[in-house]
């Protein structure tokens, strides 16, 4: 770029610009609006994830293209292949991918033998402990909340049916360890969203993560005892399982946790994985291609919002966009632990709007990391914040994927289950906001180094 685009570009961030905003607010205006009339006016099922997302940004891109008409069209294409062309944004679709790939690979129903087998391990009375770990763990190994409850919702609904225990309680237990799990994993989009988008090590942000999420964990854990041992127990589930298959898994999560490059570690688990799954005989050798094109298919949309939302924000911060946004901030929140609330709050406004915690951080990604620089935190406490709020929020809104799964699942099963039967019962996620609270305002929280 230019000295004189550079000083354009300064000039406008210094004076902000509210009106370059409007983009945003014009996409959440079509995915929040067409997400309640296709859910609640029209009873679609699943409405607010039958509205097209890409299109939404599509038109939110355009309306930052009509703005700011002091500089070419030209002109601001190369800004959008400028923040598309970004290195964290780059590097956070090839991780995608990559993730996708070895979810393909692996498949699914090592979660299934994790969770029989602590089940035919382990008393009947601590059943409902037992689907929190187990879902804790699937979705560490996953890195997906939405899969994780797809998988063990079945199973939850298993253990009511033979024990006793109440079916939301079961449900909401799967639910709270799927967003310890999406909170934490290393190959989760969250994960890598916040990630690639603070330019932060995956193995700083878990550590910076896990003493927020773990606490929260232990007294959901407890919780869930003390009730359980309210209950009078009828019987047991009891299913076959294949432990072998959840070594993959394990091998990811070691590498992640010991640092070894992220690639490197998806690369050793589709090796092991499609090793295993072939040796074993538990697939053939063009169902295994299949099962990669489809898991690197799935993650083509979660591409293309990363994608858009970087061309978007592009314009929005040549507009003056972020400058008056974060203006806004400023004269709310003061002082570190004040902007460390703020980013919280930014991003669980965006999940509420989106109903989706990696769009979200998308979203707020780049705002986020303007108040970084301004607040002075550092780049692994900014990406724990983001995930972990998007977290919070996604984990009890009532139209999010994650509950509308589980009510999805259990009706398969013949059974109804409302929302509002499920939140009452999702202790975690109200406890990870209590501990994200107390490492914000406590000591740690206030001094960041």
């Amino acid at each position: 770029m230019s000295d004189e685009g550079n000083c354009f570009m300064d000039e406008m961030k210094k004076k902000g610009n509210v009106i370059a905003l409007l983009p945003i607010g014009v996409f959440l205006a079509l995915y929040l609006g067409l997400g309640i009339l296709f859910e609640y006016v029209m009873e679609i099922p699943m409405g607010f994830y039958n509205v097209p997302i890409v299109v939404a940004f599509l038109a939110a891109i355009l309306v930052a293209c009509v703005q700011n008409r002091t500089i070419s069209f030209d002109r601001k294409l190369e800004l959008m292949a400028k923040g598309v062309g970004d290195k964290n944004i780059i590097t956070m679709l090839l991780i995608f991918l990559t993730a996708g790939s070895f979810v393909g690979v692996v498949g699914r129903s090592s979660a299934e033998s994790v969770a029989y087998c602590m089940l035919s391990l382990i008393p009947a009375r601590f059943s409902v402990a037992v689907l929190f770990v187990v879902a804790c763990f699937v979705s560490v190994a996953m890195g997906t909340s939405v899969g994780t409850i797809t998988l063990l919702t079945p199973i939850a609904v298993a253990v009511s049916k033979a024990s006793g225990f109440d079916m939301a309680f079961c449900v909401a237990s799967v639910m709270g360890g799927a967003m310890f799990g999406d909170n934490l994993s290393f190959i989760s989009d969250t994960t890598i969203a916040a990630c690639n988008g603070q330019g932060c090590q995956m193995k700083d942000k878990f550590r910076e993560n896990f003493w927020i999420a773990f606490p929260a964990a232990v007294v959901t854990l407890l919780l869930i005892l003390i009730l359980s041992f309210q209950t009078e127990i009828q019987g047991r589930v009891v299913q076959d399982y294949h432990l072998v298959q959840i070594l993959p898994y394990v091998l990811v999560l070691i590498g992640g946790i010991i640092g070894i490059n992220v690639f490197v570690v998806l690369l050793i688990g589709i090796v092991s994985g499609a090793f295993i799954m072939l040796l074993g005989g538990h697939i053939t050798p063009v169902e295994l291609l299949t099962n990669i094109g489809s898991g690197v298919s799935g993650m083509f949309e979660t591409c293309m919002v990363a994608i858009l939302v970087a061309a978007m924000c592009a314009l929005i911060r040549e507009h003056g966009g972020f400058e008056a946004l974060l203006s806004g901030i400023q004269r709310v929140f003061k002082g570190k632990k004040g902007g460390l609330l703020g980013m919280g709050l930014l991003v669980g406004a965006m999940d509420i709007a989106t109903a989706n915690n990696t769009v979200a951080i998308v979203m707020a990604n780049p705002i986020a990391k303007e108040m970084a620089l301004e607040y002075k935190i550092t780049s692994r406490k900014t990406a724990s914040i983001l995930d972990t709020f998007s977290c919070i929020f996604q984990g009890v809104i009532p139209y999010g994927a994650q509950m509308l799964v589980a009510i999805s699942a259990a009706k398969e099963l013949g059974f109804e289950l409302s929302a509002f039967q499920i939140m009452p019962k999702l202790f975690y996620p109200i406890l990870l906001l209590v501990s994200s609270l107390i490492a914000i305002f406590g000591v740690k929280g206030g001094n960041d180094k």
